[in-house]
C-alpha cells in the first residue's frame, strides 16, 4: 500500500510489568498486516546489557536469534510468529547499545568537543534507531518500549517519544498505553485509579496516550470505561478491553471485535478500506482448539522452572500440533532430576522427547541418560543444538564404546572429544555476540529423514553455538548407522545427525524453533509430532 510517510505507533506500559505489551503489539501488527499494510515491530529495552546474549534465561527468558545473527529479546519471537516475517538487529535496541554508540562517537571526536548529555545526544541516538527501519519502506512501525512508565531506566525513551511525535507532525504517530485494572474482591469492582495515575505520569513527561488497552480479569462496565476516558483524556471508543484468554493467539481476534485496528488507523489518518483477512488465523485456532489426537512430549532441559526459557520451542509445538490436528502436552523435566531419579517413572507414558538447548555442565549427565533411555526404548527424539551434542556423546559412550567421550565444553581433557570447540571460536575471549549466530546454509543428504521432511536438499536455519560435532569421529558414527544427514556446504560442519535403525532419532545443531510461525509451522516439528502420534498408536 503506497503512502507518503511511515507512521509510528509507540506502545508503553503502566502500573506493573509483564502485562503483555509484546502480545498486544504483535496482535496489532498482525491485524494491520491483514489489512494490506506493510508492518514491522521493534523493541526498545531499558537494560544496560548490549543484548540478551549474555543473560541467564532465568533473568530474561529465552534469547531469540534473528536471521542476521542478532541476539534479541524473546518478544521478537512473538513479532515473527504473528507477522510471519523476519526481524533483524534493527528491531531490538537496548540502552547498552545506545550508550555504546554515543560513547564510541565521543571517543572519535564526532561531537567536536561538546559536552555529551542525555539530551540531545542519547535521545537523538534513540530517535535514529527508531527511524532506521523506515528505510525499508514500512507503512507502519510499531515500537514497544520495555519496562513501565515511571522507571528511571525508561525516561530517555519516553522523552525521545515526546520529541519524535513533535517532529513527525500531526497524525503521523500515536501512543498506545497498556495498563492494568485490578479487581478488588472485597468491594467487587475494578479499580481505575492506578491507570489514571499511570497516564498522568506519562502526561507529566509530555506524552499523551491516544489509546488505552486495559488488562483485566473482568469485563469493564460502561461507567468505568467512561471514567477512564474522561480522566485519561481519550475517546471512550479508544478504551480497549484486554481480558485473559486461553491462548495468546486469540488476542488479535478479541481486539478486532472491539475495532482496535480501526481505532488505530483513524488516529493515524490511514484508510480503512480493506477488511482484514483473518481466515487462515481462524482456521489455525479452530484446529488448535479442536484436536483429533493427543500426545505428551517430555522436554528435558535445565531451565524448565521458567518456561519462557524455551518459549519458541513451546510455541513451535502449538503450531505443529495444530497443523497435525494434535494437542501437544509438554511434560517439563529438569535434567538434574534424571541423574539420580527413576528414569522409567519420570518418563513413563511420554510419546516423544525433546532434548533442549542450553549452556554449562549442570544437568548434563541427566540429559545423556535421557537420550540413552529414549534410544533404547525407541521413543521419538528431537535434539536441538546442545540436544544434538548430548545425543552424540551418549551414542559414543554406549554404542561406540568410547567410555569417556564428552564435549570439550564440559571436559577439556576428554580422550574422545566427539564435540569440540569450533576452530574460529578457539581464540574468542568475549562472550557477547561472538558465537556462530544467525542463518547458515545446510545441504541435506538424499534418502534421509531430514531430506524427506524438508522436501528440499538446500535449507537455511538459524544457529547459536560455539561447539560442533568433531568430524574426526564421523566414520565411527556412520559405521554404526548414526549418520550425518546435513552439512554446511562451505565448512563441512555437521549440522544434523539421525539414527537409521530408530523410528525418529534426529539431532540438529541449529534452532528450527526460531523459524516456526502460525502461518508456516516448522516441518521438523510437524514430523516429530507425527512420529510421536505413531509411537503412541503402537504403544
Amino acid at each position: 500500500m503506497s503512502k507518503k510517510a511511515t507512521k509510528y505507533i509507540f506502545v508503553t506500559g503502566g502500573v506493573t510489568s509483564s502485562l503483555g505489551k509484546g502480545i498486544v503489539s504483535s496482535s496489532l501488527g498482525m491485524l494491520l498486516k491483514s489489512r494490506g499494510y506493510n508492518v514491522t515491530i521493534q523493541k526498545l529495552d531499558p537494560y544496560i546489557n548490549i543484548d540478551p546474549g549474555t543473560l541467564n534465561p532465568y533473568e530474561h527468558g529465552e534469547c531469540y536469534v534473528t536471521e542476521d545473527g542478532a541476539e534479541t529479546d524473546l518478544d521478537l519471537g512473538h513479532y515473527e510468529r504473528f507477522l510471519n516475517s523476519a526481524t533483524s538487529q534493527n528491531n531490538n535496541v537496548t540502552t547498552g547499545r545506545i550508550y555504546q554508540t554515543v560513547i564510541d562517537k565521543e571517543r572519535k571526536g564526532d561531537f567536536l568537543g561538546k559536552t555529551v548529555q542525555v539530551i540531545p545526544h542519547i535521545t537523538n541516538e534513540i530517535k535514529r534507531r527508531i527511524k532506521i527501519l523506515a528505510k525499508e519502506n514500512y507503512d507502519i512501525i510499531i515500537t514497544e518500549i520495555g519496562g513501565t512508565v515511571g522507571d528511571i531506566e525508561s525516561l530517555p525513551y519516553i522523552e525521545s517519544v515526546r520529541q519524535l511525535r513533535w517532529e513527525l507532525g500531526e497524525n503521523n504517530s500515536m501512543v498506545i498505553h497498556l495498563t492494568l485494572l485490578p479487581y478488588l474482591a472485597s468491594s467487587g469492582e475494578l479499580k481505575t485509579k492506578p491507570s489514571q495515575h499511570s497516564v498522568r505520569q506519562l502526561m507529566e513527561y509530555g506524552v499523551q496516550a491516544n489509546v488505552l488497552v486495559c488488562r483485566t480479569e473482568h469485563k469493564i462496565p460502561k461507567d468505568q470505561r467512561a471514567k477512564l476516558a474522561q480522566f485519561c483524556n481519550v475517546n471512550q471508543a479508544n478504551v480497549i478491553e484486554c481480558m485473559d484468554l486461553p491462548t495468546i493467539y486469540e488476542v488479535p481476534l478479541e481486539l478486532h471485535k472491539q475495532n482496535f485496528d480501526e481505532v488505530v488507523l483513524r488516529e493515524l489518518a490511514l484508510p480503512i478500506e480493506q477488511a482484514p483477512d483473518l481466515k487462515d488465523w481462524k482456521d489455525f485456532l479452530k484446529k488448535y482448539k479442536n484436536p483429533k489426537k493427543h500426545v505428551e512430549i517430555a522436554l528435558v532441559g535445565k531451565y524448565v522452572s521458567l518456561q519462557d526459557s524455551y518459549k519458541s520451542i513451546a510455541e513451535a509445538f502449538i503450531h505443529a500440533g495444530a497443523a497435525s490436528h494434535t494437542d501437544v502436552k509438554v511434560r517439563w523435566i529438569y535434567s538434574g532430576d534424571l541423574e539420580n531419579g527413576d528414569m522409567a517413572s519420570l518418563l513413563a507414558g511420554v510419546d516423544g522427547m525433546l532434548i533442549a538447548p542450553g549452556f554449562g555442565d549442570r544437568g548434563i549427565e541427566g540429559k545423556i541418560q535421557a537420550a540413552q533411555y529414549a534410544r533404547e526404548h525407541k521413543i521419538p527424539v528431537l535434539g536441538i543444538c546442545l540436544g544434538m551434542q548430548i545425543m552424540t556423546i551418549e551414542f559414543a559412550r554406549n554404542v561406540l564404546g568410547l567410555n569417556k567421550a564428552h564435549s570439550t565444553e564440559f571436559d577439556t581433557h576428554s580422550p574422545y572429544p566427539v564435540i569440540n570447540i569450533m576452530e574460529e571460536q578457539k581464540n574468542v575471549i568475549d562472550k557477547g555476540g561472538t558465537m556462530r549466530l544467525g542463518a547458515w546454509k545446510c545441504v541435506l543428504e538424499p534418502g534421509t529423514k531430514l531430506f524427506d521432511i524438508y522436501n528440499n536438499q538446500n535449507i537455511s536455519e538459524r544457529h547459536r553455538h560455539r561447539y560442533e560435532f568433531n568430524s574426526d569421529f564421523i566414520a565411527d558414527f556412520e559405521g554404526n548407522e548414526f549418520i550425518p544427514s546435513g552439512k554446511n556446504p562451505d565448512t563441512g560442519l555437521v549440522e544434523a545427525l539421525e539414527l537409521q535403525n530408530h523410528p525418529f532419532y534426529v539431532g540438529v545443531q541449529y534452532h528450527p524453533e526460531y523459524k516456526s510461525t502460525v502461518a508456516n509451522p516448522h516441518p521438523l516439528f510437524k514430523a516429530f509430532i507425527d512420529a510421536a502420534v505413531k509411537f503412541q498408536t503402537k504403544k
